[in-house]
């Protein structure tokens, strides 16, 4: 009786409150609640896209106690997530957690592969870390068989399987190689090995002693991975269509288990057979009902890898243009809904990691895939790809129609004509991060990630240097007022850079910007985009909450 006392005179109180906005009085205890004058910081910084703890899901495992386990390349982490909340944490950070694949042996040591560095690590049921093997370029799957022993395989850059000594005393065993990528194996109880080839489209049962390799089956557009469950059934992940199958370990007869969006990277199966799948363009994990089909979400974002972004202005309405890697993203820079362009494993296009707009035409760059893309800005198809640099870090286009390449491996900017010729403008910049359009249409600016430097480049390779001293610069734009607005992630902040003064000013501060990166990628890693529209709003993406900032001036 008490409780419901106080809180009808609280009810009252803020009745009278709000009501006092009609009684015509100028104090500010009169005025109503709604028409507070509060306080403003200059920029409002808000969340257009909420984020992620994961900067895109790929391998996942259970332990004996049917934890589920999950690794993110990107990322460089394992995380230890609750299958029923969706809560996580992490249980390897940076640098060692990078895994594209990971496994518990025996023992409970958990083993990881990471492919971008070519390493291959453990961790003790004791928390102690230590390299298994090394200089295995794009390492990526890896299981135990029955009795213990551990194997590993190279895809993409490298295509074998290899069996390691997790005790180090012995050298890695090349079993097989040249069999057509095989991605995501298992083995049954008889310590046979199952697995998909990539390139082949078969999934294929294989003996690890002798090296012979059957078809077990085929008809699948690109399979990438494979788990057994208690009873032997086969689940295979066909990634470019989303379809989940069974097959029948000795009459190879498929058997439709699901289907999901394309992009799925792996699956687990824990001691109650229940099938977990993973997908790296929706940066997502599923729990899938083997009989029904049905998929429940565990946990999912909207975006997996954001990078580079622009922006296309018309009829009042701002749209982001996004690389996210494995997906190539639109965003209404109103709602912050965002639509899938094109999806990695679905789609044929470079996988994104930076976006520059000039007219009808979008560059894309990655140096995930040593490629840069041109793409039509509306119908979104390829109208030119360039491969063979090395490391590309951002591009853009001039108004004569040459392309610069900003390419971290040499670090140099390079001239790329229509026809591919290609010609140094400028080098001795390892540093090099973001390119936008200069002050005119024949310079350039540019970060220097290393140096702490936003530059201005001709285009006789003569530079400028327009602000220096800068922590991690990284992504930026040129506002309408021509002043530049950059992301100086070694403070997790926002600036903005008079380009004549070289005056530095603060717009905000504490942002999820900067994640370190990886052993061997550019310094720059993931880009954190930057792009100012003609109202002055700044949209940002951040690698370290897989999200995209909205900063708007008040």
């Amino acid at each position: 009786m008490k409780h419901t006392i106080k809180l009808k005179a609280l009810f009252s109180a803020l009745l009278a409150t709000l009501a006092l906005s009609s009684c015509g009085t100028d104090t500010e205890t009169s005025k109503g609640l709604l028409e507070a004058d509060g306080s403003k910081d200059p920029y409002l910084v808000q969340y257009l896209v909420p984020g992620s703890d994961f900067l895109s899901i790929h391998g996942i495992t259970f332990d004996k106690d049917d934890n589920i386990y999950a690794g993110s390349v990107l990322g460089q982490s394992i995380h230890k997530i609750d299958t029923l909340t969706g809560e996580s944490t992490v249980f390897v950070g940076p640098p060692q957690g990078m895994a594209d694949d990971l496994e518990f042996g025996p023992d409970g040591t958990l083993v990881w592969t990471s492919i971008l560095t070519g390493q291959v690590h453990a961790r003790r049921p004791n928390g102690e870390i230590y390299l298994v093997a090394d200089k295995l370029p794009g390492i990526n799957s890896v299981a135990f068989s029955p009795s213990g022993r551990l194997f590993v395989t190279q895809v993409l850059w490298g295509d074998a399987l290899w069996e390691l000594d997790l005790a180090g005393h012995k050298p890695p065993r090349k079993v097989i190689e040249n069999m057509g990528h095989l991605n995501g194996f298992d083995f049954d109880k008889d310590g046979y090995l199952y697995g998909p080839l990539l390139y082949k489209g078969k999934v294929v049962k294989i003996d690890v002693d002798s090296g012979d390799m059957t078809t077990l089956a085929s008809g699948f557009k690109i399979p990438v991975a494979v788990n057994l469950d208690s009873h032997d059934n086969l689940y295979v992940a066909d990634t470019a269509l989303g379809r989940m199958l069974r097959v029948d370990i000795k009459s190879g007869e498929k058997t439709l288990v699901a289907t999901v969006e394309p992009g799925i990277d792996n699956l687990a199966l824990n001691s109650r057979d229940e099938l977990y799948i993973t997908n790296m363009n929706d940066n997502a994990l599923l729990k899938i009902h083997t009989r029904t089909g049905a998929a429940r979400t565990v946990v999912r974002s909207d975006i997996s890898v954001p990078g580079g972004l622009d922006l296309i202005e018309a009829d009042g309405k701002e749209t982001l243009l996004l690389g996210n890697l494995f997906t190539y993203s639109a965003i209404d820079g109103a709602s912050g809904a965002v639509t899938d362009i094109k999806r990695g494993l679905r789609d044929h296009f470079e996988l994104p990691m930076s976006v520059n707009i000039r007219g009808e035409r979008v560059v894309v760059t990655s140096w995930f895939t040593s490629g840069v893309e041109i793409l039509d800005r509306n119908s979104h198809q390829s109208l030119a790809v360039h491969h063979g640099f090395q490391q590309p870090v951002d591009a853009l286009e001039l108004v004569d129609g040459t392309l610069l390449v900003a390419e971290h491996g040499t670090g140099s900017i390079l001239e790329v004509s229509a026809d591919g010729d290609r010609e140094v403008l400028v080098d001795g910049l390892p540093g090099i991060a973001a390119l936008r359009q200069g002050s005119d249409e024949d310079s350039v600016y540019a970060t220097d990630v290393l140096k702490g430097q936003l530059l201005e480049i001709d285009d006789n390779g003569d530079i400028d240097i327009i602000a220096e001293g800068l922590e991690r610069p990284e992504g930026f734009d040129v506002a309408a007022d021509g002043s530049i607005v950059l992301a100086e992630v070694g403070k997790l902040r926002i600036v903005r850079i008079d380009p004549n003064s070289g005056e530095i000013s603060e717009i905000a501060r504490n942002l999820a910007i900067g994640l370190a990166p990886a052993q061997g990628t550019p310094p720059g890693y993931i880009q954190t985009g930057v792009v100012v529209s003609r109202a002055g709003n700044i949209y940002v993406s951040s690698d370290l909450n897989t999200a995209i900032y909205k900063i708007t001036p008040q």
